[in-house]
C-alpha cells in the first residue's frame, strides 16, 4: 500500500502544486496544501472511495483546500484590520478599555467549555470541525454552543459596548 501511495503522490505532486499555486499565488503554500492533502489522504486510505480517477479526485480536493485556504486568509485579514482600525480610533483610551473589559467579563460569565469553543472559532479561526475534534466533541455541539455564545452577546448588546 505504501508504494501505491507513494507513486501516486510522484506522478501528481507537480501537478496538484500548480492547481494550488493557480489559487493561492503563493508557491510555498501551495506546497504545504498538496502535502496536506496527501497527509490527509493517508491517514484516510482505508475510509476513501473515489469513484472517478485519484488525478481528478486529488485536484477537487486541492482545489476546495486551497479555497478554504483563501477564506481563512480574507477572514483573519479582515481581522487585523479591525483590530489595527481600532487601535487608531478617536476613542479615548479608557472608554476603549472599559468596552474591553465589559466583554472580557461577559466572556468569562459563560460556561467554561461555551468560552473555550467561542475563543477558538472567534480568536484562533478554527472552523466547527478543527474545534470538535480538538474538544472531542460532535460539530452539532460545537455549533450549539456558538449558537448559545452569540445568543447571549447579543442579549447585552443593548448595553451598546460589543
Amino acid at each position: 500500500m505504501t508504494s501505491r501511495v507513494e507513486k501516486l503522490f510522484k506522478d501528481n505532486y507537480t501537478f496538484l502544486c500548480l492547481v494550488s499555486f493557480a489559487i493561492v499565488k503563493d508557491r510555498d503554500v501551495a506546497k504545504d496544501i498538496v502535502q496536506d492533502f496527501f497527509v490527509s489522504f493517508w491517514n484516510k486510505r482505508e475510509s476513501i472511495s473515489i469513484t472517478t480517477s485519484f488525478a481528478s479526485y486529488a485536484r477537487k480536493s486541492v482545489k476546495n483546500l486551497s479555497l478554504l485556504y483563501l477564506e481563512k486568509e480574507k477572514k483573519e485579514k479582515r481581522v487585523r484590520n479591525d483590530l489595527d482600525s481600532d487601535n487608531f480610533s478617536t476613542q479615548p483610551a479608557s472608554e476603549k478599555s472599559s468596552k474591553n473589559n465589559k466583554l472580557y467579563d461577559l466572556l468569562n460569565q459563560m460556561p467554561d467549555k461555551r468560552k473555550e469553543i467561542f475563543i477558538s472559532f472567534v480568536v484562533d479561526g478554527k472552523s466547527y470541525s478543527e474545534i470538535a475534534e480538538s474538544k472531542g466533541v460532535s460539530k452539532n455541539t460545537v455549533k450549539t454552543q456558538m449558537k448559545r455564545a452569540y445568543a447571549f452577546l447579543r442579549s447585552h448588546k443593548k448595553e451598546d459596548f460589543i
